[in-house]
């Protein structure tokens, strides 16, 4: 069967025609005219590349863009998906804008503390009064996994948040108990939002865990581009056919409008509708990619040094799943360094894998893709703690560091009067920015928060390591932070308190 694709489809037979163009983008499908855009991308790209609001593609009644966005809600069973190409970030602004114009604006959103920073970015921009719920830890990796029922319960004992948000799966392929976590939610008379941007291939093949719709969320966040196959900075929102769609469905519209491009990208828009199809029609080969993944973690383990990550997920009672195209390793267990391993392998094997810690790398398994696992454990097997590869004091125990205490909301904390100190000297401060260890890209330091010397610690040991980036940092070592200038708005009792807290 030939997958339906109507963008791609109304996008392909306009560049086939013959055609005076005397409009945007400038290159105007011309490899005269440009020269080193058509050598590297191609004269056929050009042509397809072509601007917003066009008869027969995106404008007008019922337009193949339409009917592409129809047919992704119909694949993910959603009442409604919208396609961004400002990637997954987006839909999470996109999320935290509706939701703060959800009800009450003054009423408090349940938000997992290790949500992605776009998502803290919404909070920002949306004004919005964030309660943390905590998530499990994984000391001996440094990983964040997620949360409990039981935990969503406890934080919404107060009856005062108007919605929840979490994560899953995690980075490392770790699957929460969303249902658990949703029947919570609605008996709460509350939405559940899920960022699933790790996620986007869950549900199209029954060895595959579910997608997040189908489990009762109401509205999931999906990187298409991560594990379903678009071009890089394309994604969706899914907005669930549930209790709180009608409501939701018109602030989501109204935070598109705010946070898309006016110039959409047609390429991206045409990935997404033929990543799409990809998956709808790819039991196969996603089985192929699921076999492959296996057999990539059997070797691994058959060489005694590398113990699997995902084999100790038992012991975290927020795990109910896992995602079976991840391939997460622990190699400070052979004495090595995460980070450099990941550098490593890319400079001297040729070989790229999605993130590291001190102690782990993580490999992905696209779904349709099949990985030579000989060749990669080969390189693991070649690599020997010497020099920069060498497991570093710091990394044998890379707990992450807990975030202090938060005594004022995001949005007051990023506007109000700030200085930049140094480091040292911010401790005790209270932030004016969100800092993140990147990749995953999870706030260790956001506004409002008070700066503690572990957290310090922390960011500046990873600014460090090879590959190491700090997310919002103001200079690539984290020498300086900016913080409140003090009686800018910190509320004196509160902070007092919070600094008692610290010791």
């Amino acid at each position: 069967m030939i997958p339906n694709t109507p963008y791609a489809d109304a996008l392909r037979r306009f560049a086939a025609r013959d055609l005076q163009l005397l409009n945007v983008p400038g290159h105007a499908a011309d490899p005269a005219a440009a020269p080193l855009l058509a050598d590297f991308f191609g004269a056929e790209l050009l042509r397809r590349d072509v601007e917003p609001l066009l008869d027969g593609i995106d404008k007008g009644e019922d337009n193949p863009l339409e009917q592409a966005r129809r047919a992704a809600a119909r694949a993910w069973g959603a009442r409604r998906t919208w396609f961004l190409t400002n990637g997954a970030s987006e839909a999470n602004r996109m999320a935290a804008l509706a939701l703060a114009a959800f009800r009450s604006p003054d009423e408090i959103v349940v938000a997992q503390r290790s949500a992605h920073s776009s998502f803290f970015d919404g909070i920002i921009l949306g004004g919005l009064d964030p309660r943390f719920v905590q998530p499990a830890i994984d000391e001996r990796h440094g990983i964040n996994h997620g949360v409990t029922a039981a935990a969503m319960r406890e934080a919404l004992r107060h009856g005062d948040a108007k919605a929840a948000y979490v994560i899953s799966p995690s980075y490392f392929g770790a699957v929460a108990d969303v249902a658990g976590i949703a029947q919570v939610c609605h008996e709460a008379g509350i939405p559940l939002v899920v960022d699933a941007a790790w996620g986007a291939h869950f549900g199209f093949h029954p060895d595959l865990p579910a997608n997040p719709i189908a489990l009762g969320a109401d509205l999931v966040v999906s990187s298409t581009h991560k594990m379903g196959g678009s071009l890089t900075q394309s994604a969706m929102l899914h907005l669930a056919d549930g209790p709180y769609a009608a409501a939701l469905e018109p602030l989501i519209d109204r935070a598109f409008t705010f946070t898309q491009s006016t110039s959409a990208s047609s390429l991206l828009l045409a990935s997404l509708d033929l990543a799409r199809a990809t998956l709808e029609s790819g039991h196969d080969r996603i089985a192929g990619s699921i076999a492959a993944a296996a057999e990539l973690r059997d070797a691994v383990r058959a060489t005694g040094r590398f113990p699997i990550v995902s084999d100790g997920f038992g012991a975290f009672e927020d795990i109910v799943g896992h995602d079976p195209l991840r391939v997460s390793i622990d190699v400070g267990a052979a004495g090595l360094h995460g980070h450099a391993v990941r550098e490593e392998l890319l400079r001297t094997f040729g070989i790229v894998t999605e993130i590291s810690t001190g102690s782990c790398i993580v490999a992905f398994v696209g779904p349709g893709t099949t990985p030579d696992a000989a060749r990669f454990v080969a390189a693991l097997q070649a690599l020997r703690p010497v020099g920069d590869l060498a497991a570093r004091p710091e990394s044998a125990s890379v707990a992450l560091p807990a975030p202090g205490p938060a005594v004022m909301r995001p949005r007051d904390a990023s506007f109000a009067h700030t200085e930049v100190v140094a480091a040292h000297e911010a401790i005790g401060r209270v932030s004016a920015d969100a800092l993140a260890a990147y990749p995953p890209g999870i706030p260790n330091l956001l506004p409002g928060e008070i700066v503690t010397a572990e957290t310090v610690r922390f960011l500046r040991d990873i600014a460090a390591t090879p590959g190491g980036y700090v997310r919002g940092a103001l200079d690539p070592l984290v020498e300086r932070v900016r913080v409140v200038v003090e009686g800018a708005g910190v509320p004196a009792p509160v902070l007092v308190e919070a600094l008692a807290v610290l010791g």
